[in-house]
């Protein structure tokens, strides 16, 4: 596992959705998806921790509480340029690395499951 702390976690967490809330089109989804963002952030803490450090406190499945929101295609490239520099500026190299390389596997595997026929 990468050097990382529950602190350097919860400062990537909190920068991203700031950042994501005021973006033109992912703000769009966010806002209008999560009522309790206290309880929406912890649960994302709590994710991340689960990837950069091990932790075994998040039990959940992320996609299927994804399948209902209005995302498109174009929100995949949105999502993951936002969360590489928001990883790159709150979170050590290596964990900044170990991070993106997660998130590029769920944007795949969230896009493969919500666009199944599409070849791009």
């Amino acid at each position: 596992m990468p050097a990382v702390t529950e602190e350097q976690i919860a400062a990537l967490v909190q920068t991203f959705y700031d950042r994501a809330r005021a973006h033109p089109d992912l703000g769009k989804v966010f806002n209008n998806a999560v009522a309790d963002w206290d309880h929406h952030l912890g649960i994302v803490r709590l994710f991340w921790a689960h990837v950069l450090l091990g932790d075994k406190r998040y039990n959940g499945h992320p996609f299927p509480v994804h399948l209902s929101l209005p995302i498109e295609r174009q929100h995949f490239d949105q999502w993951l340029s936002l969360f590489r520099e928001t990883a790159a500026e709150t979170l050590p190299p290596e964990a900044a690395t170990h991070a993106l390389a997660r998130a590029e596997h769920m944007a795949k595997s969230f896009k493969a499951g919500l666009f199944p026929f599409d070849r791009t």
